[in-house]
Parts: C-alpha cells; sequence; structure tokens
C-alpha cells in the first residue's frame, strides 16, 4: 500500500478523531474508502520502534488543505496517534467496535452487565466511536431507565476508563450541586473557606455542559484550570484545594466525552447525571461528599418528590461505591448572584470574597451554608457551628487571601476586558419578581454568546423579591458581537413568562 505523509491539522473536533485525505487519492488509489467511512491510520515509531493507530471518521477535501499523498488528522488524533509530523503512513478500512452492538441492544430495552459496560465505555474513551454512535448510547441510557443495580455497574465502569487520584488522610471532602441554576458559583467561596480550615478539598470541575457557564470555565477567567495530576497533587499540598478543570486529568474520560453530544443535544438524564458526577468525585479521591440539589419549577429538579428520589439514588449508588454523602436541597426561583457567564460571575465570586457592601447576598449566604454543612460532615466543626466558622472566616479576609493563594499556585490569569455590546432589557410591567426562569434566562445567556466567548452573558438589576416599575432595566445583555448582541434581545422579546410578577 502506498504510503502517506501524516499532516497535524490544528483543528478541535471535540474529542472526536477525525481523518482528512485528498479526493485524488480516494479516486484514483486502492484505498476502498469513503467519505464518513471509519478510517484507520497507522505507522511506525521511529523512535521506538513500535506501531501506532488510531480510528477515526473520514472527511474528502479538495486543493488547499491537502497534497494528495497527505494524510491529515485533527488535534486530538494527531495527539493519541503520537508520530511526527510528516511521518509515513498508511490508511484502510475499519470496522465498527463489537461493543456497538450492545449499544443497539440497549436501545432495544436490553438490560446490560458490568462487562458490557466497560466494553462499551473502553471503546469510547479511546476515541473509537463516531459521533453517531456516541449519540445512541446517550440516547439509549436516556430513553431505557437504569435500575440500581445497572446504574451502579455504569458507574464503575465509568471510573475504571482513567485514573484515580489518592490523597493522604483519612477525609478528603468535595461538593457538587447538580445544576440548572445559572450563576450558582459557590465552590469558588467554598473550597477556600474549607481550605483555611484545614480540609483537604481537591475539586475538579466541569465546563458548560448545557448552562451559559460551568465552574471550569469561571475559574478559568482567574487561573489556569487545566491541571494535570502531578500539578495538581502539588497545588492542594501547597495550598489545601484546588478549583481544577477535571476534564484534563482524565478522570472518568469516558464521560467528557460522553458529554460532548450531551451537550448539544441537551440531554442530562437522573441516571447519566448520577453516574456522571459520582465517578468524577470518586476518581478525585474524595471520601466525604455534600451534594446540593436546587428545586424549583425552571430547575433541573422541578419538585420536592423529584429530589427525593434523585437523592436516594444518589446515596445507594454512593453507598456502593464507597463514597460518604449527604444530600442539601435549596430552593430555586432564580439565578443566584447577578452575573451569568463566565467573567461576570467571577465579578460576584471576588465581591463576595472581599465582602464588598454590594456583593449578592444570596450567593454569599448559600456559600456559607454549604461550607458549614462540610465542616460538620467532616467533623471539623460540631453540630450547628460550621456556619458560624464559615462566616468568621470569609468575614476575616482569610477566605480571601487563601483564594488569592489558590489562584497564584495555579497559575493567575489577567480578568478578560468587559463585552464590547451591552444593552439593557427592561421590564413591560410593574410588580414584584417572583420568579425568573433559569431556563430561559442562561438561553439569554448562551445566545449572547456564553460559554465560549467569556465575557460574554447577563448582569441582572433585579432579583426575585425585588420591585421594579414599568420599563425599568431588569438585566443587561454583555455580547461580543452585534448580531450576538441581537440574537439574545430578540429571544429575550420572545420568551414566554421570563420573568414573573406578582
Amino acid at each position: 500500500m502506498t504510503p502517506f505523509r501524516l499532516r497535524h491539522l490544528p483543528l478541535d473536533t471535540l474529542r472526536e478523531h477525525v481523518i482528512f485525505i485528498h479526493e485524488h487519492a480516494l479516486r484514483t488509489g486502492d484505498l476502498g474508502l469513503h467519505p464518513l467511512d471509519r478510517a484507520r491510520v497507522f505507522g511506525v515509531d521511529s523512535k521506538t520502534g513500535k506501531q501506532r493507530e488510531i480510528t477515526g471518521v473520514l472527511n474528502v477535501c479538495s486543493d488547499g488543505l491537502l497534497e494528495a499523498d497527505e494524510i491529515g488528522v485533527s488535534e486530538e488524533a494527531f495527539h493519541d496517534l503520537g508520530l511526527a509530523e510528516g511521518a509515513a503512513v498508511g490508511a484502510s478500512f475499519a470496522v465498527a467496535p463489537a461493543s456497538v452492538d450492545l449499544v443497539r441492544a440497549k436501545l432495544r430495552g436490553k438490560r446490560l452487565r458490568r462487562e458490557d459496560f466497560d466494553a462499551i465505555l473502553t471503546d469510547v474513551a479511546t476515541r473509537r466511536y463516531s459521533r453517531v454512535e456516541l449519540s445512541m448510547f446517550v440516547l439509549g441510557c436516556a430513553f431505557e431507565k437504569f435500575d440500581l443495580a445497572e446504574l451502579t455497574d455504569y458507574t464503575r465502569a465509568m471510573i475504571a476508563t482513567g485514573e484515580q487520584l489518592t490523597f493522604d488522610g483519612r477525609v478528603v471532602a468535595d461538593k457538587h450541586c447538580i445544576g440548572g441554576v445559572p450563576g450558582n458559583r459557590t465552590t469558588m467561596i467554598v473550597v477556600p473557606i474549607l481550605a483555611e480550615l484545614g480540609l483537604k478539598i481537591p475539586k475538579t470541575s466541569s465546563r458548560a455542559i448545557t448552562s451559559p457557564a460551568g465552574t471550569g470555565d469561571t475559574m478559568g477567567v482567574l487561573a489556569d484550570v487545566a491541571l494535570s495530576a502531578e500539578r495538581l497533587y502539588r497545588v492542594v499540598e501547597e495550598v489545601g484545594g484546588c478549583i481544577a478543570w477535571g476534564g484534563a486529568l482524565e478522570l472518568a474520560p469516558a464521560d467528557d466525552i460522553l458529554i460532548t453530544v450531551e451537550r448539544p443535544m441537551e440531554i442530562d438524564t437522573e441516571a447519566q447525571m448520577v453516574a456522571s458526577i459520582l465517578a468524577k468525585k470518586k476518581t478525585a479521591g474524595a471520601t466525604h461528599v455534600l451534594i446540593d440539589i436546587p428545586v424549583g419549577s425552571s430547575a433541573k429538579v422541578k419538585t420536592p418528590e423529584l429530589a427525593e428520589r434523585v437523592a436516594t439514588l444518589f446515596k445507594a449508588v454512593g453507598e456502593q461505591i464507597g463514597l460518604r454523602l449527604e444530600i442539601v436541597t435549596t430552593q430555586a426561583f432564580g439565578p443566584v448572584g447577578y452575573g451569568i457567564g463566565p467573567r461576570l460571575e467571577a465579578l460576584d465570586v471576588l465581591s463576595v470574597l472581599r465582602c464588598e457592601s454590594g456583593a449578592p447576598a444570596d450567593l454569599r449566604e448559600k456559600s456559607l451554608m454549604l461550607a458549614g454543612r462540610l465542616l460538620e460532615m467532616t467533623g471539623i466543626e460540631p453540630a450547628s457551628r460550621g456556619y458560624e466558622a464559615a462566616r468568621r472566616t470569609l468575614d476575616s479576609g482569610a477566605a480571601l487571601r487563601r483564594f488569592d493563594q489558590i489562584v497564584d499556585a495555579q497559575g493567575r490569569r489577567e480578568m478578560p476586558p468587559e463585552a464590547r455590546w451591552r444593552r439593557d432589557f427592561a421590564a413591560g410591567q410593574a410588580g414584584r419578581i417572583t420568579q425568573i426562569d433559569c431556563w430561559q434566562i442562561s438561553r439569554v445567556a448562551k445566545r449572547a454568546g456564553a460559554p465560549s466567548n467569556a465575557s460574554a452573558g447577563v448582569k441582572l438589576y433585579k432579583s426575585v423579591g425585588d420591585t421594579l416599575m414599568q420599563g425599568e432595566p431588569i438585566f443587561e445583555i454583555h455580547a461580543e458581537s452585534e448580531t450576538q448582541l441581537q440574537t439574545a434581545l430578540e429571544y429575550s422579546n420572545s420568551a414566554r413568562q421570563l420573568i414573573l410578577y406578582k
């Protein structure tokens, strides 16, 4: 077979292996490949003499991107192939992984076993699945409900796909909010409080899945969050805690890949959520985990009854995999804080840590409550004393100093500038705000460009419980382009019951 020259194409394909070949090579060669086929690229590492290969989805280009004797691979594929630019490589048709048949069985309603999940998630983690096959699996898990044993097997298989961090000490604390409430950046306040009071808290967080920002996005505007395991250990040893992006650590990597299709599909079922969160907590080395379940008509969990069911599921699976969990349910009538979007949320966090007079009270109080519960849960403070210990640590400035130490240890970044395009959105009627729809206000921020643009989002002037006059501004949209600003404004105007009044 005629060899090709390997070409590195710096294209971010969201962790999918994508292969590019010139149309001339398909027409005149003997590859037997067609566009969108699963293809195999292989070659010998000149340094080790070992065979290296990847599989990926084949795309065809014309003149300009590649020469006829070149094969191009995307960023992730080039990294995983591990061969030098210009290396001699071959290409051939690749059959689908055998585990895809298990995915089809799940779509037909079959109950899968631990070994089935091991096979599927191993192939997912090694990028053998196409985007279509990943979507099949996500939909199969969404439509065909898991029983407890199956969900536990799925979670354990997810844990087994990657590395697991281990820390010295009997207690390693962690917290997680299941999401659905914009601006809810309590982690960035809780972590420095707990670290200052002697708890070890290596917090790994996600980037946004279906929201305008995740904790990883918001912390990322202030500090480097893509820490290697070695750097993470060093940071935690130095300052007691960190706020890192879990995707850089290869902790439960199959989950990170599945998220790339869950995000555009906006699918986040109870079972997938429980497996994803608990797998990440377990692989991050946590022993004691506090789970925050916000409840509200526009949150992920809409009723107390559903919250109880989700809490029961968390506790049952957590017990099976050796985690001590406590669950707290919180009310969600609207966003927490004033900012929605990475930069705006970071400003809220800094305002609370600095104890500024205009800091969002709801973000401050919720952070103190969660920090207090973790202090009591881990035995650092006796029952009913955790909140007061957390408050003293925040009000004294100790939490801010510890946060600055964490930022410096991870690698401080300069705060991005304010978005260039900003426009107020005014109230259509007078009254007292009883609810701000979490899902719809998140959509406004996403249409403005969050989280891809860190400065984009929504800045609230009013919160639930505030009164306002007709025509008075409720929030300000921040965008980096006039088009995104206009798109967000149009959505705000068309969204029914975005703001509810009394």
